[in-house]
């Protein structure tokens, strides 16, 4: 089966860091993000993929290439301009299948999407969308469906007692019949314009638990990294040493800790619980890191501490330097206190 990937968007609210890298291709747990979309795809029977690409679109490519490496098809669509969330479903019309799953490019999940697809058969959908429960729907739309999975109303971030906590999940499955209801040439919202007019006409809403997090801030991505170490969602990665880490018979390694290759502790550091390194990360004498990502080739200097941050590739940390609650770009080299960035 085919599913396309809605991953051209600029990423904001994670800059700097995605200044320079495309928030599809931000390694987590030290893999570029989207590879966990492309393992829980192929896992229900997804072969065939579409990203649709906009902002560092050929870095995206660059990374993925044709899938071959993760054992699934990759063919890409470029967004000249942003278009919304159905705009580009629409721009991929020459290569989409008869039916087809379309996602948000930002979820970190193990829902049960075989589970979807069979709803999606039975009951003759032209459309049907993962609906997920949270406790808070005030920052979304909750759904409203009836006994049978219709969908009956979208309420926009309801304020007080919420009607429902089913909101949209960002995973779909379309027949392609409704790309004639998607304008050409233009932005075009799914959740504004398209779903609203199919109520009614084959539009159907199934509530999958499961985990389910939209990663594109820096708290969520931290949490993201801390459920995947400990095994709050299901994927193939978990904590551990890469080949060639030295650590010194005198630091601290709290758990879960997960390393890349040849990254080195040295005496009296501290690193962890939920921390990951990338490959080739130096961790000096007395240094401290603690619920942060560290990607690729980053140095912390002596006595220097990490905390609750993300840091880019190749950044170095100043020798007693605190970065605390922070993005740090690639390449970043603070010497004092950076906090909330």
């Amino acid at each position: 089966m085919q599913a396309l990937i809605l991953a051209g968007g600029e990423g904001t609210r994670l800059r700097p860091l995605t200044t320079t890298v495309p928030k599809p291709v931000i390694p987590l747990a030290n893999r570029p993000f989207i590879s966990f979309m492309l393992d829980w795809l192929k896992g229900h029977g997804f072969d065939d993929v579409v990203m649709s690409c906009g902002f560092l679109g050929s870095a995206v490519r660059a990374v993925l290439g044709d899938g071959g490496r993760e054992g699934i098809r990759i063919r890409y669509v470029d967004e000249a301009q942003p278009l919304g969330t159905a705009g580009p479903v629409k721009l991929a019309e020459p290569v989409l299948a008869e039916r087809f799953a379309v996602l948000n490019g930002d979820i970190l999940t193990d829902i049960d999407l075989s589970s979807v697809v069979r709803f999606h058969e039975e009951h003759n959908a032209r459309v049907t969308l993962t609906l997920t429960p949270v406790e808070d729907p005030s920052t979304y739309g909750v759904i409203l469906t009836d006994a049978e999975g219709r969908v009956e109303a979208f309420i926009e971030k309801p304020q007080g007692e919420a009607p429902s906590k089913l909101i949209n999940a960002g995973i779909y499955v379309l027949e392609r019949d409704v790309l004639s209801e998607i304008p050409a040439g233009r932005a075009v919202s799914f959740e504004r314009e398209v779903f609203p007019s199919l109520v009614g006409a084959g539009l159907y809403g199934i509530e999958r638990g499961g985990y389910w997090l939209d990663i594109g801030t820096r708290e969520r991505y931290l949490q993201g990294t801390r459920d995947i170490l400990t095994g709050a969602v299901q994927t193939e990665v978990g904590p551990g040493l890469g080949p060639g880490t030295q650590v010194d018979p005198e630091a601290a390694l709290q758990d879960p800790v997960l390393t890349g290759a040849a990254c080195e502790i040295a005496a009296a550091a501290e690193a962890g619980p939920l921390v990951t390194l990338g490959a080739g990360c130096t961790i000096g004498r007395g240094a401290v890191v603690r619920d942060s990502a560290l990607h690729d080739g980053v140095t912390v200097a002596e006595a220097a501490h990490v905390v609750d941050s993300i840091v880019g590739q190749g950044a170095r940390i100043a020798a007693g330097a605190r970065v605390e609650s922070a993005i740090l770009a690639a390449g970043a080299t603070p010497d004092g206190a950076s906090e909330g960035q």
